[in-house]
């Protein structure tokens, strides 16, 4: 392995004397201590000290680029990543040939793809989640008659550090026409696109004779004319063996599929989207019994909660998480159905409600809930009416109001009503529903050219579950290049006394051009941690946190 990465980077040394060379470094450190209200487990006190490390270098050279991503978790990886990280080691390798004249593009190593949506394919990385799903193989994207896009795929995916790779083998496809394009017709924007994906995997590890290779199938078509637009994308994966607690059930047998909705209007001043979903049985792994793990490890498609993607910590308290999941066993779930809009309107400057600097206003709201379905008698699996909506999961519905008051003084009002089963999201059936309401205020001044204060506000309302919380945070920027903060949530409305905890932080950061070094203490809340409406669970947490990252 090392040899690998020492050849790989004297390969790099030596074309870079005529090349542009890119140098990406982050680290993110944390010291965890225990406080007289929260405390680590014990089986993970022993390393209190801990660090994330990633360095990047990217070779350009004429038409070829190259690069190595070095991964360090030493002495190990932050709490709540998988532990596969650990060590020191190779995470990302590449080569690539992109000729622009010839429209041809070919990566050799670890590459990231997308599929349309993301609901058949995607692989990606987010440190923040800990995903890096990148498969080692061979990327060749081609463009045929400047209006079709082709590109074939093959590898193994990562499921730990770099060359630990997945038992199973990925090929794929995905042809993109530019429908207006061929018919010279530009006043209308019309593209379709095809994809496939297959997984092949060894059966006999599972002690049964369930096909080798499973297979998924989408197609889309995406419109837009003036300020309308619309696109359409229905999936479909082979019928595969159900997978409870990592253990795969050949006898239990279900397909899957997935229609994806979304439309809307747009022109200066007002707008209005819509997203719909429906899926049934569309989680995909490139092994089956690493279905419904806590890392994302293995994960082959990009399944976000299609709400509105939340900025205060209270309302991200309550949040939705996707459920595409067969669960014959437990809830005799199936998948998920329902929808999300936003509206967007921008009161006139000069106008009653706009006043001198224009008034923005946006009204978001979203309902989920189970995909009805009934067990089939022969136990075999289940079926379910395309358009059945089943118990309710999830709803939300807010209003946010932006309002500048002066050239320095800007404010930000928002109201939101959550309705949320954890019966459903958190598989806790007999719990209660939970209604919740969330009041945020948010105001920002700025003076001396370069100096601004932002305080922020809220207050959590509800008679379930932990009950009431507020929360506040007062941010002070220097100059361009120095920000101090503090913030706190506190749940002084649980009924349990010692519960009533303070998620305190303070924190002061430095930034200076590409390079910017932060640190902070405090306390996490535990629960849901979502990025891009993608989550994860993280446990309660204290103690120093320094983060640095820089790149040129």
């Amino acid at each position: 392995m090392r040899k690998i990465f020492f050849t790989a980077c004297g390969l790099l040394l030596f074309f870079g004397a005529k090349a542009q060379v890119r140098v990406g470094f982050e680290n993110n450190s944390q010291w965890y201590i225990d406080d007289k209200k929260i405390k680590i487990d014990e089986n993970e006190a022993e390393d209190r000290f801990r660090t994330n490390s990633y360095l990047k270098v990217d070779y350009d050279w004429k038409n070829w680029s190259f690069g190595v991503q070095v991964e360090g978790y030493e002495p190990k990886a932050l709490l709540n990543y998988s532990p596969d990280y650990k060590g020191f080691d190779i995470g990302t390798l590449y080569a690539r040939y992109n000729n622009r004249e010839l429209g041809l593009d070919v990566t050799a190593g670890h590459f990231y793809d997308q599929f349309g949506s993301g609901l058949l394919f995607r692989s990606w990385e987010d440190r923040q989640l800990g995903i890096n799903n990148a498969v080692l193989g061979l990327n060749v994207k081609y463009t045929l008659l400047d209006y079709i896009d082709v590109t074939v795929l093959g590898g193994k995916q990562r499921v730990g550090m770099g060359f630990d790779l997945s038992n199973s083998f990925l090929i794929g496809g995905d042809v993109n026409v530019d429908i207006s394009g061929m018919m010279e017709n530009y006043e209308i924007d019309w593209s379709a696109g095809f994809s496939y994906l297959g997984r092949m995997e060894n059966s006999r590890q599972y002690n049964t004779d369930l096909d080798k290779l499973t297979s998924g199938y989408s197609g889309r078509m995406n419109f837009g004319k003036g300020g309308f637009y619309m696109g359409v994308e229905y999936v479909y994966k082979d019928k595969d063996a159900l997978v409870d607690l990592f253990r795969v059930k050949p006898d239990v047998q279900q397909k899957g599929n997935a229609l994806l909705i979304n439309g809307g209007y747009a022109k200066k001043g007002l707008g209005f989207d819509v997203n719909l979903r429906r899926m049934e049985n569309m989680s995909f792994y490139s092994e089956r019994n690493l279905a419904g793990n806590d890392y994302f490890k293995g994960t082959l498609n990009y399944i976000p909660g299609l709400t509105k993607q939340y900025d205060y910590s209270l309302q991200n308290i309550y949040v939705y998480q996707a459920q595409p999941t067969f669960d014959l066993e437990r809830q005799g779930k199936l998948g998920e159905i329902g929808g999300q809009f936003d509206f967007y309107y921008e009161f006139a400057k000069g106008t009653t409600l706009g006043g001198e600097y224009g008034t923005n206003v946006v009204v978001n709201g979203s309902y989920w809930a189970n995909l009805e379905n009934e067990q089939k008698a022969d136990k075999s699996g289940t079926k379910a009416d395309f358009f059945g909506f089943g118990e309710k999961s999830y709803s939300d519905l807010g209003i946010e109001v932006r309002k500048k008051w002066s050239k320095n003084w800007s404010s930000i009002f928002m109201y939101l009503n959550q309705y949320y089963n954890p019966g459903i999201l958190e598989e806790r059936p007999g719990i209660g529903k939970y209604k919740v309401n969330i009041a945020s205020f948010e105001t920002t001044y700025q003076f001396l050219d370069n100096k601004s204060v932002r305080l922020e506000a809220q207050h959590l309302w509800t008679k379930e579950d932990k009950k009431n919380w507020v929360g506040g945070t007062l941010e002070f920027a220097y100059n361009a290049n120095w920000a101090v903060f503090v913030n706190d949530i506190y749940n002084y409305g649980n009924d349990i006394k010692d519960e009533r905890i303070h998620y305190y932080n303070a924190g002061i950061s430095y930034t200076k051009g590409t390079t910017r070094i932060s640190t902070s203490y405090g306390r996490q809340r535990g629960g849901l941690l979502c990025v891009g409406g993608v989550c994860r669970y993280v446990t309660e947490a204290a103690g120093l946190t320094v983060g640095i990252t820089t790149s040129f």
